[in-house]
């Protein structure tokens, strides 16, 4: 999948890689130059790494909140959650961005996983009235975060970024552009995400790319934003969590999970979980004596027996050397554990 911004990030000298299945920017004028404007001063990036889906038929509500593992019945217009698409065993399918709007539920998930998503949603549409439109085709998005991001976003549209909940979800014009504002943080700065057709998209990336400019910010890719989520502790799907693991192991049972709604599928086993009380590994922060990261699912040693692994991992100016998160056995998450990999030593933080 190539990003719809594309030619307009290539002119802008953007060098491209693949990100789980998705081409995206990875540096515009170098990680330093783009890592100290995301942090000191605002950043522009892409983030059409996302499919997208529009619930639309009266049973939207009832239906997609039996198959999730938040609550979507509690979700009012102008609002977002997160939540989880699960598999009967409880394993993470897929991260869900669910949306109220007027007269739908808008969905983002990751790109990567669109079809089958797509055929897990339509999967459980039996005797409800509900329609499912894939519309990733024809929807674009971009960010901006970072210290003065807060005022491009109110001299562009005139919304007050800081009186919006996280995930709240507004219609905005900039100009001539339609479109819908997100209030996102992607690395724990304030931070808006700007999503629409592709072409009102794409007329607004020369514009939101001139604000931040005056500004003192810079267009980043994804090198850049991975350090910096990685600071924040901000696990990414599907390098973070994935199939291969359950909401409790990946440490999202307190945002991506309601415990007071009805049953949805894997609640079973999220419930039993929850009732006794631990899982035998969990997904922690590292730091590693290494200014080289280490390589992605490299394995995690403790008295000589390996106890887990590494998901995602970049070098951390603000550290000094590198950080990245991973999964390890329950007896070495606490912070502080010393662990060793083939390159050196890492610490759980």
């Amino acid at each position: 999948m190539n990003t719809p911004l594309e030619q307009d990030e290539r002119a802008a000298g953007a060098k491209f890689a693949e990100r789980h299945g998705c081409a995206l920017p990875e540096s515009f004028a170098g990680f330093e130059t783009e890592y100290a404007a995301a942090r000191d001063a605002v950043a522009l990036f892409d983030t059409s790494w996302h499919a997208s889906y529009a619930l639309t038929g009266p049973d939207r509500v009832r239906y997609l909140n039996a198959i999730v593992s938040n609550n979507v019945q509690t979700l009012e217009e102008g609002r977002g959650l997160p939540a989880l698409l699960l598999s009967p065993q409880g394993r993470i399918l897929a991260e869900l961005e669910i949306f109220g709007r007027l007269e739908e539920l808008f969905v983002r998930t990751h790109a990567s996983l669109r079809q089958r998503t797509r055929e897990t949603l339509e999967k459980y549409i039996i005797m409800d009235d509900v329609e499912l439109n894939d519309v990733t085709d024809e929807r674009a998005s971009f960010a901006i975060e970072g210290p003065r991001a807060a005022a491009i976003v109110e001299q562009a549209c005139g919304v007050k970024l800081e009186t919006l909940p996280a995930l709240a979800i507004r219609d905005v014009h900039i100009e001539a552009a339609f479109c819908q504002l997100v209030a996102k943080s992607h690395f724990g700065q304030p931070g808006a995400e700007f999503i629409g057709a592709t072409g009102a998209i794409r007329s607004l990336w020369p514009k939101m790319l001139e604000a931040v400019l005056a500004h003192d910010g810079a267009p980043i890719g994804m090198a850049a934003l991975d350090a910096l989520r990685l600071e924040a502790g901000v696990p990414w799907f599907p390098a973070d969590f994935n199939d291969t693991v359950i909401p409790h192991e990946a440490v999202l049972e307190n945002s991506h999970v309601s415990f007071a709604k009805g049953c949805y599928t894997g609640q079973e086993i999220v419930e039993r979980v929850r009732s006794r009380g631990q899982v035998n590994r969990r997904r922690v922060r590292l730091k590693f004596s290494s200014a080289a990261p280490p390589a992605i699912a490299t394995r995690l040693l403790a008295d000589g027996k390996e106890i887990g692994l590494v998901t995602s991992s970049a070098y951390s100016p603000a550290a000094k050397t590198s950080i990245g998160m991973g999964y390890v056995r329950r007896e070495y998450s606490a912070p502080g554990s010393a662990l060793q990999w083939e390159g050196g030593t890492a610490q759980v933080i």
